[in-house]
C-alpha cells in the first residue's frame, strides 16, 4: 500500500525549474536547505536575477559548480526567449527535446519539470533511481530495472506514466519510510 498519492503540482516557470535542477541528485533534505538558501539570496528567483548572481550567491547557497552552469544556461535561455510556461502545453517529446536543448538540462530534469509544472499525463522519468527500486520491489524484479529496461516496462502504462511515476514515487516513500508526508518534488537519488 503506497496511502494518498499527492498531485504535487507547481506553478511553471524559471523558479519551479530551478528547484528540479538543485535537487538533481542530492537527498530531498539538501535540495530543500540549498533550494531555500537560493531562494533567500535571489528574491524574487528570475532568470534575470540568476544572471546578475554572483561567485558569491552561488557559494552562500552552496551550489556546485555544475548546477550554477546549469542555472545560468537556462537562465540565459529564458532572456533568450526559451518560454518555460508554452513548453508545458507542447506534446512531451516536443518539450523535452527543446529542454535538453539547453546545457545542463537532461531528460531526467525535462520530464520532472513536465510532470510537476504541467502536469502531463505521459512522461515517465525511468532514470530516476526511487522509480527503479519502487517498480522492482512492487514487481518483485531483482535486479531493479535500469533506465531502459523501466522505459520498456512503463511503455504499457501509457497514456498515464505521469500517474504510475507519482505512485510509484508514494510508493518508494513508503517502502523507505513506513509513510509520512510525501515531499513536494522527487529527487533524483542516483545516476
Amino acid at each position: 500500500m503506497a496511502g494518498d498519492v499527492p498531485l504535487r503540482r507547481v506553478a511553471p516557470g524559471f523558479s519551479s525549474l530551478a528547484s528540479i535542477i538543485v535537487s538533481q541528485q542530492v537527498s530531498r533534505a539538501s535540495a530543500d536547505a540549498i533550494f531555500g538558501r537560493l531562494r533567500a539570496l535571489l528574491d524574487p528567483l528570475t532568470a534575470e536575477a540568476m544572471l546578475l548572481a554572483g561567485d558569491t550567491v552561488f557559494r552562500e547557497a552552496g551550489l556546485s559548480r555544475p548546477k550554477q552552469r546549469a542555472l545560468l544556461a537556462v537562465a540565459q535561455a529564458v532572456r533568450d526567449g526559451l518560454d518555460l510556461d508554452h513548453l508545458c502545453g507542447l506534446e512531451g517529446n516536443d518539450a523535452i527535446g527543446r529542454m535538453t536543448a539547453v546545457p545542463g538540462i537532461g531528460p531526467w530534469t525535462a520530464q520532472v519539470y513536465l510532470l510537476f509544472a504541467a502536469g502531463h499525463p505521459d512522461i515517465f522519468p525511468a532514470r530516476d533511481v526511487a522509480l527503479q527500486a519502487a517498480v522492482g520491489h512492487a514487481f518483485a524484479i531483482d535486479p531493479r530495472p535500469e533506465e531502459k529496461a523501466l522505459g520498456r516496462l512503463a511503455e504499457s502504462w501509457s497514456p498515464f506514466r505521469g500517474a504510475a511515476a507519482r505512485l510509484f514515487w508514494t510508493y518508494y516513500r513508503t517502502m523507505r519510510t513506513g509513510g509520512g508526508r510525501a515531499s513536494e518534488m522527487p529527487v533524483d537519488i542516483g545516476a
